[in-house]
């Protein structure tokens, strides 16, 4: 009952207030989310190292704006969190050991070539449903008009 009231409320609200309210709701919950993930670092791998992870903010901020006036990046906050989910997983086991197999294991002597994440080719028998196929349909194989 309650959610029903809240949503009409919501729906009631003029639609660039609305928009702009629900910008700000999820601007937040991504704020959180950043957090959450960088509190996560700094508590576990940057534990007792504060120097340590500002400098890795200011190299990564550095490096990241430096990057973005060659490819006209204008809004780095995605890439600056990136960094930090990035940083981050390579601490735990399964992304380490992930990253191992996938990047470092295939390029060391002897160590094979994309092994053991090799997905399998496409297969050449596959013939897509129409709805998959770029403009739906196999257009241009009818009948021609006026002919």
């Amino acid at each position: 009952m309650a959610y029903q009231t809240l949503q009409q409320e919501y729906l009631q609200i003029p639609v660039v207030t609305r928009a702009y309210t629900t910008a700000c709701v999820l601007t937040t919950a991504a704020v959180v989310w950043r957090y959450r993930y960088c509190r996560m670092l700094e508590e576990g791998s940057f534990r007792g190292r504060t120097a340590d992870f500002v400098f890795m903010f200011l190299f990564g901020g550095l490096l990241m704006t430096i990057f973005g006036i060659f490819v006209s990046l204008v809004f780095l906050g995605q890439a600056f969190t990136i960094m930090l989910v990035y940083v981050w997983s390579r601490r735990i086991a399964v992304g380490h050991v992930y990253f191992f197999l996938e990047d470092v294991f295939p390029n060391q002597p002897g160590g094979g070539r994309k092994m053991i994440f090799d997905t399998p080719e496409e297969d050449a028998n596959y013939n897509p449903l129409p709805e998959e196929r770029p403009g739906g349909f196999a257009w241009g194989q009818g009948q021609q008009l006026g002919g």
